[in-house]
């Protein structure tokens, strides 16, 4: 778990960011409703469970095991109504046809999660850390790429994230990455045809940013420069429309 110290420092950051954020964007929700509105029939808002934080087992409590808090997070709505009325939950892919037109400038300019400044105002989440993924969704990869789980051990998950900013949008490393030599080692490991091109190789990479960025929080030295250099980033992200 971060020192205090560390805690203290981020929940503030949270705090003061997150309001100064929905003072700031408030204005632009009625403008991105209309036009969820006129794109496609249904919600303007889009509602999901997520797993966040990973609790350890509790010594206390006979049979306890490590579980993620789970809690509701808000987005502007990019896809169609009856998205996984076919397929379940699954990850988005990049291309994802499931997305509407608006949807996708949303997306890429980041605007789809402005709700969520909501969410870090409320404790759900922070500015700062590993994207939450669905229950369902992190059980799989869980299975798939061990230590999955570990990215949010004691960690809110984050509106924004060292991942987002230095990976592309579902996590694959871009040619001047510091991963970029490693690629082929961090693609289906195991070498199995079936798992060729499946999104789990993206999530590895994911992984080892989020792992590093949960690092830099045992120390407030280390937990500043990380957190501020994401934050810096991030609208030049949006901007560009690069980043997850």
């Amino acid at each position: 778990m971060p020192p205090r110290v560390v805690r203290a420092v981020k929940r503030a950051i949270d705090i003061v960011g997150s309001s100064i954020g929905l003072g700031m964007t408030l204005p632009l929700y009625p403008v991105i409703a209309a036009a969820i509105r006129i794109d496609s029939p249904g919600p303007v808002f889009f509602t999901q469970r997520r797993a966040g934080r990973l609790l350890a087992r509790d010594p206390h409590v006979p049979n306890s095991v490590p579980h993620c808090i789970e809690f509701t997070i808000y987005k502007f709505r990019t896809m169609r109504v009856d998205a996984e009325k076919l397929t379940g939950p699954v990850l988005a892919s990049k291309n994802d046809p499931r997305v509407t037109p608006l949807g996708r400038f949303l997306r890429k300019s980041r605007l789809d999660e402005l709700p969520q400044l909501w969410n870090v105002l409320r404790g759900d989440m922070s500015l700062v850390g590993p994207r939450p993924e669905r229950p369902e969704i992190l059980a799989d990869l869980a299975l798939a790429i061990p230590y999955f789980e570990e990215r949010m051990r004691d960690v809110k998950p984050g509106l924004t994230g060292l991942a987002q900013v230095s990976l592309g949008y579902t996590g694959a490393i871009p040619e001047d990455s510091v991963l970029a030599p490693f690629r082929q080692d961090l693609a289906n490991p195991f070498k199995l045809e079936e798992a060729e091109g499946a999104l789990a190789d993206d999530m590895r990479a994911k992984l080892l940013y989020d792992l590093a960025y949960t690092a830099s929080l045992e120390q407030l030295g280390t937990y500043l420069r990380a957190e501020l250099g994401v934050l810096l980033k991030t609208p030049l992200i949006m901007v560009r429309g690069g980043g997850h």
